[in-house]
């Protein structure tokens, strides 16, 4: 090989860097956090408990509901974002002793899950609400609708619909109660039990899908989806029985 050839492949010679590695951030909702939640759930203490819950699981529960409003533009929706905030977090805080680590699923799976339905059920309130109020100011250019929804507001149900619908109910919680004296499997009794306090709250809640209230049902009962589904189909059998038997129409 000659000098020159030498002094080819030392131009050519490239300079080789070190790639950093890759610095590892901390993950708001991770390991640490799992640990948290199940030491929350285990401990008895109130002091400890609330020691537990303000030192690591809320921080990691407002950057969630902070990330799922965001992301998925429910503070457009809401005026206040710092009070739609705190109100998800307080819910996620009483959900914490309805997760249960053993069925598999992660915290943050089961938490992110909530607390985004929480977010939906509130944001379609929310719109359902303002589409309610109207001006007044001048009655005469209002749109056919509105002035249909102003009227029907301000008639009220007359005392025989009341009397029906409170007849109709009563009859509903005393199905409920023959079905759960027929009824032995835990998930089946819990099924039923988060019915009856559905139907006693009924006056309270906006549901405006089918998926809401399976939602609502799930966090009631504590079971996983598929348990629902399960205890469902065997306490709609009772039903129809019934139904069959008694000529409930309902």
């Amino acid at each position: 090989m000659t000098q020159q050839m030498k002094k080819n492949m030392k131009k050519k010679k490239v300079v080789r860097r070190r790639r950093r590695g890759k610095s590892k951030k901390k993950m708001y909702f991770g390991p640490e956090t799992d640990q948290a939640i199940l030491k929350f759930q285990q401990e008895e203490e109130r002091k400890e408990k609330e020691k537990i819950y303000c030192e690591v699981i809320r921080p990691s529960f407002e950057k969630l509901a902070e990330n799922l409003i965001f992301i998925h533009g429910f503070a457009k929706i809401h005026g206040n974002y710092e009070l739609l905030k705190h109100d998800c977090v307080s819910f996620l805080y009483e959900t914490l002793e309805k997760f249960d680590a053993s069925r598999g699923t992660k915290a943050f799976s089961y938490f992110n899950v909530v607390a985004k339905n929480w977010l939906i059920i509130n944001s379609k309130k929310n719109i359902k609400r303002r589409n309610k109020h109207v001006s007044l100011e001048d009655f005469n250019y209002l749109s056919p609708g509105d002035k249909l929804s102003i009227e029907s507001y301000s008639v009220l149900p007359s005392q025989e619909d009341v009397m029906i619908g409170k007849e109709k109910i009563d009859d509903i919680m005393k199905t409920l109660d023959e079905i759960r004296g027929r009824v032995t499997n835990k998930n089946e009794i819990a099924c039923i039990q988060a019915i009856k306090s559905l139907f006693e709250r009924i006056d309270d809640l906006d549901f405006l899908n089918k998926r809401a209230i399976f939602v609502y049902m799930r966090d009631l009962s504590s079971l996983t989806p598929k348990q629902l589904s399960v205890a469902m189909s065997v306490i709609r059998k009772h039903y129809r029985d019934i139904k069959k038997t008694k000529g409930f129409i309902f």
